[in-house]
């Protein structure tokens, strides 16, 4: 049996293009005791796996020239050397990579580990409302911005895969949310969504619409995009504000002098604000408690979702630079 996968070519000097990324047709090894072999339903897009391909330092380990490319995925157990993993059964890991064909450790730990898809959903919700997203959104506003009610939450890339989870949680908790994104279309889907009020970063009057829609200055932001946005929100904090940083995906191509950091520290002392970087990651003991919590809502109407599928392996390049550039409208997703 045959692998096909997508393997990192060479490092892209700023964004990234299709040729990052080289297809190989290899064969699929033979199962260690413990190890399950997965045949790729879905495969997730996700803003973090730009800091994959590049050669500096990350919070987790890259890839190297020559190596898969990283990522989550859904799939169907085909063959199991694992005595609690049976064939049909489906399985999702952040483990899985842009590939065909998966050899899994379901027994590894934490984002590491190999988990069943819950009964009674789509498979690829276990990548998007009731996967990473899910839980990102839930950790980040119940840990971090803690949004009392009444409190007025700002959101950039608001109908991304973890802003529309994070405005509806928010709005769950009593809040008045804000939303920011770049098109019509993806401001109308968070009016749809409930967002109070929702906002163009294009428009070159950004600042004042958002003092006017904030007249008693921002409790929490969640900030999916760094950037102007970053700069515009951090300048109307509320005293005792909560920033939480969740991605950069404005500025993650551009060279590093371009984001040096914050530029808002005398507002940051004023407002005693307090702003704190987002990685899902160290959250990973929290999922069985966010995903009770996600389902319940969902299955009362409280959760909406909206996905952007591609059809195809061989489109994975073309899925990920669609994401980076915000051409998706929700979580992108390619169905294999």
């Amino acid at each position: 049996m045959m692998n096909r996968r997508w393997v990192l070519d060479h490092y892209p000097q700023g964004a990234a293009t299709a040729d990052v990324w080289r297809l190989e047709d290899v064969p699929v090894p033979e199962l260690m005791p413990g190890q399950i072999l997965v045949k790729t339903q879905w495969l997730s897009l996700d803003p973090y796996m730009r800091g994959r391909i590049s050669p500096g330092a990350n919070y987790t380990a890259g890839v190297a020239p020559g190596g898969v490319m990283q990522g989550g995925g859904v799939g169907e157990v085909i063959a199991s050397a694992h005595p609690a993993w049976k064939s049909g059964d489906l399985a999702e890991s952040m483990e899985m990579g842009w590939q065909t064909h998966a050899v899994l450790n379901p027994d590894l730990p934490g984002a590491q580990a190999t988990n069943r898809v819950p009964d009674g959903i789509p498979p690829q919700a276990a990548l998007s409302w009731l996967g990473m997203p899910g839980l990102t959104a839930y950790v980040g506003l119940t840990e971090i911005g803690r949004p009392l009610p009444g409190d007025t939450v700002v959101v950039s890339a608001a109908s991304g895969a973890v802003g529309q989870l994070v405005g509806q949680i928010a709005k769950l908790m009593g809040a008045r949310v804000v939303a920011i994104a770049g098109s019509d279309e993806k401001l109308n889907y968070c009016r749809e969504l409930g967002f109070d009020v929702a906002l163009s970063h294009r428009d070159p009057q950004m600042a004042e619409k958002l003092a006017e829609a904030c007249p008693r200055g921002i409790d929490v932001f969640w900030d999916n995009t760094g950037g102007h946005i970053h700069d515009t929100v951090l300048a109307q904090l509320a005293t005792r504000a909560r920033v939480v940083i969740c991605g950069r995906i404005a500025v993650v191509d551009k060279p590093a002098s371009e984001d040096i950091g914050l530029r808002a520290s005398a507002r940051l002392i004023v407002t005693r604000a307090r702003v704190e970087g987002l990685v899902v990651f160290d959250w990973w003991h929290k999922r069985t408690e966010a995903f009770r919590h996600l389902k319940d809502w969902q299955a009362e109407g409280h959760i909406r979702y909206r996905e952007d599928v591609l059809q195809g392996f061989e489109r994975m390049p073309e899925a990920f630079l669609r994401m980076m550039s915000g051409a998706n409208n929700g979580k992108q997703l390619v169905s294999i």
